[in-house]
């Protein structure tokens, strides 16, 4: 079972470290997301600089990268702290890719995708704080830190497992943490919305 942990979280890495945003944008509009907008490789900035098409593509992609992994460790019947591990795995693969010397996206989608198999009211309720935030203010951004922040209170809430609590806990702290720069812009009025 260990080593089938180790394959599973290995694997899920690698897939999660794909950058979407810039295979979509540099497939369908011949752009590259970090020479527009943000310079991120998420959904958001993708968006941004390809259209509706690889914006949609590049959330879908960066769900999936962690509810496939996620899915498979919870049919393998892992434990609870292997399936952290796993999902920690694909997570930080998205934020910190072996592809790109490090420098991913924001890990809003990706920490969706983790959690929805796995704890999905959580994922539920997290989302509809994110889209209320969102439908209020119109930033993505602000939305997205707002989530997060919450995200840890509602697995509580949720009586989810230790396990899943700490996962909450580290992506929620991370996808935050990632948003560094919007803050600044945010507090500068410099913010792009929507």
């Amino acid at each position: 079972m260990q080593q089938s942990v180790l394959i599973l979280a290995t694997a899920s890495y690698f897939i999660g470290a794909i950058p979407f945003g810039i295979l979509f944008a540099r497939w369908l509009t011949g752009k590259d997301p970090r020479e527009h907008g943000s310079g991120n490789t998420g959904a958001t900035n993708a968006l941004r600089t390809g259209g509706k098409k690889v914006g949609v593509l590049t959330l879908i992609a960066d769900v999936l990268k962690g509810v496939i992994p996620v899915t498979l460790a919870l049919q393998l019947e892992f434990s609870q702290s292997q399936v952290l591990i796993v999902a920690l795995a694909a997570f930080f693969g998205h934020i910190f890719p072996v592809y790109l010397k490090f420098k991913g996206g924001k890990g809003v989608a990706t920490m969706f995708g983790v959690l929805l198999p796995w704890i999905p009211l959580t994922a539920v309720f997290t989302f509809a704080a994110w889209f209320i935030l969102f439908k209020i203010t119109r930033y993505v951004s602000l939305a997205s830190i707002g989530a997060a922040f919450v995200l840890p209170f509602i697995a509580w809430f949720s009586h989810d497992s230790d396990a899943a609590l700490i996962a909450c806990l580290v992506v929620g702290g991370a996808v935050a943490m990632r948003h560094h720069d919007n803050v600044s812009r945010l507090i500068a009025g410099t913010e792009s919305k929507t």
